[in-house]
Formats: structure tokens, sequence, C-alpha cells
């Protein structure tokens, strides 16, 4: 289990690399900072306009379970829950897009759209940032081609199932979005609180790039051992060739493998709303020994596809996208993720990492503290709806309190910093 978390974090780490790196292409670029201008105005206006003209509050059917509402309040919301999100990548190295769907959730938007808008968040960021890709690592074409023909196929899966939930129930599917995030941050979130109070003792951070450097070397050279050894000697064509520049004469793997991995990526996403590089890296890394050199770029690669297929195909065009908070949260991570690696300069990283943790944990007991009023409303549990509803309300207000003392934190010390940070720039 221990070598489980090493490896997401590792994942976090390449991922959270690629979005400082996209964010910062997308904010030092003029013409696309206008093209997010021109996207923004409409999300803006329409709001304000609805808001005032006193249209309907609800968009879509099943009225009785319809997203938020369609007002300014929403989307300054989304973007201060993107400013969030961006502030823990910055500042941890290690992304922090695991806490939008809940986020999302707590503020009022069903799970299937929190799902949706956030896939199309991810890949809206992806191709306004794309220039930034060519850096970012070597594409294995035969390894892209086969993880994405894998990943389409589990991204329809998991999209077919999250609607068929919706469809039946909307409160079946939230509940099954709730229990898919208390198991993963509750595993993420005890490690990297168990992290924090080792590291403090010591006072000093785990550099998780360092691991993943260290893992790299493993698989550069040699003969790979374990299962990566024992699946490159199967011999079932296609086989695809890879890691030409990091091994004399290359290595290669059958497709069947990759597509496998892609399938288990894509349906993970579309049901999570996230770009599945926490799975694809370990799963590229340790499970078929791709250098972590090959994988970063390949998983970059994967994202763009694995994400925009999803958004477009399996929500867009059913209506589950809400696009009023995806321009929002575009907006919060662009500001978030600068002030937050900016900020590592100054602040021991052990302290951010404690931030993190806790943060990953507020998620966990926000997701747990909801499941009891809506299993209660599916009948299978039994207690009262005065408790259901505490139990919701403290859920929420312990998470966005926890968050919300973190990104406060980051920007005063930001703020407090800035002179210091400004003489460092123009050096």
């Amino acid at each position: 289990m221990r070598k489980l978390y090493e490896m997401f974090m590792e994942a976090s780490v390449a991922h959270a690399r690629w979005d400082y790196e996209t964010s910062l292409s997308i904010l030092k670029n003029r013409r696309k900072l206008l093209i997010l201008l021109i996207m923004a105005l409409p999300v803006i206006a329409v709001p304000v306009y609805s808001y005032a003209a006193g249209l309907p509050e609800l968009l879509g059917g099943k009225h009785a379970y319809g997203p938020a509402f369609y007002d300014p309040t929403i989307f300054f919301v989304s973007i201060a829950i993107g400013l969030c999100a961006g502030l823990i990548t910055g500042c941890i190295g290690a992304g922090g897009g695991f806490i939008i769907t809940p986020a999302l959730m707590s503020a009022g938007i069903r799970g299937i759209l929190a799902v949706g808008t956030d896939l199309f968040h991810i890949f809206a960021k992806a191709i306004m940032g794309t220039t930034v890709h060519k850096k970012m690592g070597n594409v294995s074409v035969g390894l892209a081609i086969a993880f994405v023909v894998g990943s389409l196929i589990g991204v329809s899966g998991g999209g077919v199932l999250n609607r068929a939930l919706y469809e039946s129930n909307p409160v079946l599917s939230d509940i099954f979005i709730s229990i898919v995030y208390v198991v993963l941050l509750g595993f993420l979130g005890s490690y990297a609180l168990n992290d924090f109070l080792k590291e403090r003792k010591k006072d000093k951070m785990i550099d998780p790039a360092a691991e993943a450097e260290t893992a790299a070397t493993a698989v550069a050279g040699g003969r790979l051992p374990g299962l990566p050894g024992k699946l490159q000697a199967v011999n079932i064509p296609p086989s695809i060739k890879f890691d030409e520049n990091v091994v004399e004469g290359g290595r290669k793997i059958p497709a069947i493998f990759v597509a496998g991995c892609g399938s288990i990526v894509g349906f993970v996403a579309a049901i999570m709303g996230v770009g599945g590089g926490f799975l694809t890296f370990p799963m590229f890394v340790y499970g078929l020994g791709v250098s972590s050199f090959t994988a970063v770029g390949t998983d970059i690669f994967q994202i763009i596809l694995t994400a925009g297929y999803a958004s477009i195909s399996q929500y867009a065009i059913y209506g589950y996208i809400f696009y009023t908070l995806a321009i929002g949260m575009l907006l919060g991570s662009l500001l978030g993720i600068q002030v937050g690696a900016l900020t590592t300069k100054v602040v021991k990283g052990v302290y951010i990492r404690g931030f993190y943790a806790v943060a990953i944990l507020a998620g966990f007991i926000n997701r747990l503290f909801v499941l009891p009023a809506k299993l209660s409303s599916m009948g299978v549990i039994s207690i009262s709806p005065g408790l259901g509803k505490a139990l919701t309300a403290i859920g929420n207000w312990l998470f966005f309190l926890i968050v919300g003392m973190f990104a406060v934190w980051v920007i005063s010390t930001f703020l407090r910093n800035l002179p210091k940070l400004r003489g460092e720039t123009e050096l």
C-alpha cells in the first residue's frame, strides 16, 4: 500500500509540473489571454442578464435534481475553487485537482455535472497550452495511439455508467461518485498526513520528484525485473517499440497491454472527472516498464485526447457540462498555480505539505459526511432528516473552512514576501 501511495505521488508531481508549465504558457501569451477573455465575457454577462431578467433558474430536465442556480454567485465560487486547486498544485508540486469535484458538489452542483465540467476545464487548459508539450518529454506515438484507443473505450464505459446511474436516480449517481472519492481521498490523505508527521520531526520534505527520478533510473537500463519484464517478454502481435532514446535498441511490449491500461485510466477519468494522470504514470513506469521521460510526454498527450473525448462525447452533448463553472475554474487556477509556485520559495515545504494532507482529508470527510443523508433518502439506512442535514452541513463547513484557511495563508505569505520575490525575479 505504501508503494502504491508513492506511485500516486510521483504521478501527481508529473501532472502538476505539466499544469504549471501549461498555465505559464497561457499567461505569457497575449493572444491566448485575449481568447480567454473573450470566452469569459458571455460567462459573466449571461448569468447577470438571467438573474436580472428572472429567467428560469434551473437548466436542463429533472427539475427536482437540476443543477445549481445560474447566477453570478456560482461563477465567482468556481473562480475560488479553481484558485484553491491552483494554489495546492503550485505549492505542493502535486495535483490539487482531487478537490475540485468534491468542492463543486459541496457548492450544490450535481455529481455528474461536476465531473463533466471538471473534464471540460482540463481539456480547455490543455488545448490553450499545447505549445508547452513539445518540451515536456518524449511522446511515443505507438504507445500513445494504443493507450488512447483503450482510453476511449474506457471513457465510453465510464460515461455510460455515470449517465445510467443519473437517469435511474440522480441521488444514486451522487452516492456513487462520493464513495469513489471517499475511498481515494481517504487513502491519499492518510498517507500524506503520515508523511507530514514524520517529516516534521526531520524538518524537511520528501522530494517526490527525486523519488520519480530514482524510479526512472531503475527502469531506464538493463533487464527489467518483475511485472514489466514479464509483460515485455510476451509475444502477442502487434508489439510497440519505445524508449529508443533511453535504451540501446529500445524496448517492445504488446499493444494489448497498453490499450488495457488505457481503458482503466479512461474509465476512472470519466467517473471522477480527472485527467487520469495519477494512474497513467505508475502504470507506464511500474507496470509496462516505460521510462519516466517517455511516460510524462505520452501522459500529457493522452490527457488532451481523453479529457476532450470524455467531456464532449460523454457529457457535453447530454447537457452535463456547466460552462460557467469551467471558465471560472480555469481563470482561478491560472492565477492560483503561479502564486502557489512562487510561495514555495519563501516557505518550508514540510508545512505546505501538511496543509495539503489536511485539505485532502477535508475532502474525504466532506464526501463521507454527505453519504448518510443520501443513503437515507434512498432507503438504504434510516436516520432522521435533521441529523442528515447536520452531518452534511458539518462536512461542507469543515471542507471550505480548511481549504479557505490554506488559501488565505498562502496568499498572505505571498503578499508579505512580494518584495523579496520581486528581487529574485529581477536577478
